[in-house]
């Protein structure tokens, strides 16, 4: 940290009125830890070094007997990675910080947002650009309440939201008003029929207050589900605000009574949750996805294409984390599963053109990833496999046009994205060397996230599910 960094801080500490300073990280799942000093504590050695904590207490990081771990704050002039904490009842500023090891002083290899940082680094080092922007637009549900149990003798959950259809048949003390979406009614209807309109707009709000870049909010496509549309920006700023959007989403439902999750698939029967992840690669300030070819894209843009295809069972495993994930790409609820599928316009694509005025907006949207992906993991895989695709000149072959749901057998013929977690993990296992590249991740890394999703897969594999009870109890 600079001398002026270290004054500007030190100046909006005070002139905030700050009395906490509470300094984050970002753990392998995607969580973010904290931990909170009072202000007078807050000098410039601790600043520059000295916030240890536990990392054998984190999920898949250190053992017992090498657990220290160093926090340094990343805080520059501009003070882009501090903000005011809008949920909290003392004054308190959130500080974004990196992990390192105190021994050897250097960046802990399993660090997420280091992920990130090597990323951009190594995207310069390949000389097809100097940016790598990124676009997420993640759905989340908002319920009213939610109960779930299992242990060795029962499982269960039940979530329940004013919206869902039957709440229709309810009868209420006041009278039943009928404005609900139906299943897969939900997009984009105007009041009353969108309940949460009030809420999602104070959520909105208050990322603009944590410096958040905001273009919109709308209802989503399932009844209880929502969208806040965030601006593009580079990796590791683009991952710094996804975790700024999921601490405001939850935070507000929160104080309005009810609960958010970014799960992607709580709802049988409707659509999913997924983030879309818009993405283009710059150089200076020309676009290096603009191009001749089809729908105004580069040949760098095309391989782009051709690598995230390519490596997009492995992917997954980032993209895709959990067991729950799965239950969303299945087709029939605009999840994209056909992993060799581009196209302009096209929403049953797992890549698809959007439309574009200019040049500068030539970009490619990946679809299948989803909200519980750790941002900074799964962008800079999504990247690393880009990457991949140029330096390989892997091509994505033809576009596919026809909407490759309905199509009679078209996507039956096409590989898809991985079925199951399992599969993305056994995929990472045999590849994962374009992830190696540049040092960007490292075998630890992979080795540590993919032991904790094994046992995701173990706990669900294990447990007998009631589905299970229905079909096979009387044979």
């Amino acid at each position: 940290m600079s001398n002026a960094s270290l004054k500007s801080f030190l100046g909006y500490l005070k002139e905030n009125q700050v009395q906490f300073v509470d300094f984050r990280f970002t753990d392998l799942n995607g969580t973010w830890h904290h931990i909170a000093y009072p202000v007078s504590a807050v000098e410039e050695d601790l600043l520059k070094g000295e916030i240890f904590f536990d990392g054998s207490s984190i999920p898949g990081w250190c053992p017992i007997n090498h657990s220290d771990t160093l926090l340094i704050p990343d805080i520059d002039a501009d003070l882009r990675n501090v903000t005011l904490d809008p949920f909290s009842s003392h004054s308190t500023a959130i500080v974004i910080c990196d992990v390192y090891d105190p021994v050897t002083k250097k960046v802990y290899t399993k660090d997420p947002r280091a992920v990130g940082k090597r990323a951009e680094v190594y995207l310069t080092q390949t000389g097809f650009a100097d940016k790598a922007y990124f676009g997420p637009e993640a759905e989340f549900f908002i319920f009213d309440g939610v109960r779930f149990g299992v242990d060795g003798h029962q499982s269960f959950y039940e979530i329940s939201s004013d919206e869902f259809p039957l709440s229709n048949a309810r009868p209420l003390e006041d009278g039943n008003h009928g404005y609900r979406p139906q299943k897969k009614g939900g997009y984009f209807p105007a009041t009353p029929l969108d309940s949460l309109q009030d809420m999602r707009a104070e959520m909105l709000l208050t990322m603009v207050e944590m410096g958040v870049e905001v273009e919109k909010h709308h209802h989503e496509v399932a009844p209880a589900q929502h969208e806040i549309g965030i601006r593009f920006n580079t990796l590791v700023r683009c991952a710094d605000t996804m975790q700024i959007y999921k601490y405001v989403v939850r935070n507000v439902a929160h104080s309005y009574g009810k609960t958010a999750t970014f799960m992607p698939k709580p709802i049988y029967g409707d659509n999913g949750s997924g983030m879309h992840v818009h993405q283009s690669l710059w150089q200076g300030k020309q676009p290096a996805f603009a191009g001749n070819g089809y729908a105004g894209l580069s040949d760098i843009a095309l391989y782009y294409i051709g690598g995230i295809i390519k490596h997009a069972k492995s992917l997954n495993a980032f993209t895709n984390p959990t067991t729950n994930s799965y239950k969303r790409l299945v087709p029939g609820f605009e999840a994209p599963v056909v992993i060799c599928a581009y196209s302009a316009q096209n929403r049953s694509a797992a890549c698809r053109i959007p439309l574009g005025s200019s040049d500068k907006s030539r970009r490619v949207e990946v679809r299948f990833p989803d909200p519980t992906a750790n941002s900074y993991l799964a962008f800079s895989a999504m990247l690393m496999a880009g990457l991949d695709g140029i330096q390989k000149r892997i091509h994505p072959g033809d576009p596919q046009t026809q909407d490759l749901f309905e199509e009679k057998g078209v996507s039956k013929k096409l590989p898809t994205v991985s079925g199951s977690l399992r599969e993305s993990l056994l995929a990472l296992e045999s590849d994962h060397d374009y992830l190696l590249e540049g040092g960007v991740f490292t075998k630890d890394l992979i080795e540590s996230y993919a032991a904790l999703k094994w046992e995701e897969v173990y706990a669900l594999e294990h447990h007998p599910h009631p589905i299970e009870f229905i079909q096979s109890y009387n044979f």
